[in-house]
């Protein structure tokens, strides 16, 4: 794993008309797996929108590989190298697992990512290559949103509450295919709700407090913390059980 600056977020600012959301956001991540876990309401989607273009930035600056994307349109900082995986997935019910993928398969000749590494990373898609994005499970979609993602063969892939709603043995799929894009030299930002998954992908975990990156501490740490879970997560929120 490397730890040299490949995304560097600097007193980011961004909300919707008058309503501020993020006020001087700002840290840094290498090649790695780093989570972003606190309340609902503090502003980790406004973040992960305001990363990929779907929201602007009204102060502050995103910086890939030292170069400013933020500004740009969500097609040219996708194409600079931050894929999105959303949360809600946001499938096409009609469009078939292959079919999805392969709307993005012309850019991934020669690449790493591929439809078919695709499969290779998550069986179960290979097996379901045929069936509609409606017909399948939460866990198979949002295999097929990662796997989307991926095809974009991108520096950083951020995830949006990539485990909402999972059952444990899909989660643990998840947690795999982080790992191993680590391994393989992405970066994975995941945005999570459940503090076990986020700990589970990610060893490093920012908290995130009223639009602010409020503190830094190591999955480990927050998981044996009841009171660091108390103050900034909420009572209980390390044993909520997947819907």
């Amino acid at each position: 794993m490397s730890t040299a600056a490949l995304l560097d977020v600097r007193g980011l600012r961004a909300g919707y008309g008058a309503s501020v959301v993020l006020e001087d956001l700002s840290f840094s991540m290498g090649v790695e797996a780093v989570g972003i876990v606190g309340r609902n309401g503090m502003g980790k989607t406004t973040l992960c929108n305001t990363l990929v273009g779907f929201l602007p930035a009204s102060g502050g600056e995103v910086l890939l590989h030292r170069e400013r994307v933020d500004g740009r349109a969500p097609e040219k900082i996708a194409g600079a190298g931050i894929a999105y995986v959303p949360q809600g997935r946001r499938l096409f019910p009609s469009l078939t697992v292959d079919e999805h993928l392969a709307m993005l398969a012309r850019r991934t000749r020669k690449k790493r990512w591929t439809p078919e590494g695709v499969y290779e990373l998550f069986p179960r898609l290979a097996e379901r290559k045929k069936h509609g994005g409606a017909d399948l499970s939460g866990g198979e979609q949002q295999m097929l949103a990662v796997g989307r993602a991926l095809l974009l063969n991108a520096h950083l892939i951020v995830m949006d509450e990539p485990s909402e709603g999972l059952a444990p043995t899909i989660v643990d799929i998840l947690v795999d295919a982080v790992h191993h894009l680590v391994d393989e030299g992405v970066a994975v930002l995941v945005v999570e709700q459940d503090l076990r998954a986020a700990v589970r992908m990610a060893p490093r975990q920012l908290v995130m407090v009223s639009g602010r990156i409020e503190a830094e501490f190591t999955g480990d740490e927050l998981l044996a913390r009841p009171d660091l879970q108390r103050r900034y997560l909420g009572v209980g929120t390390a044993d909520r059980s997947p819907e």
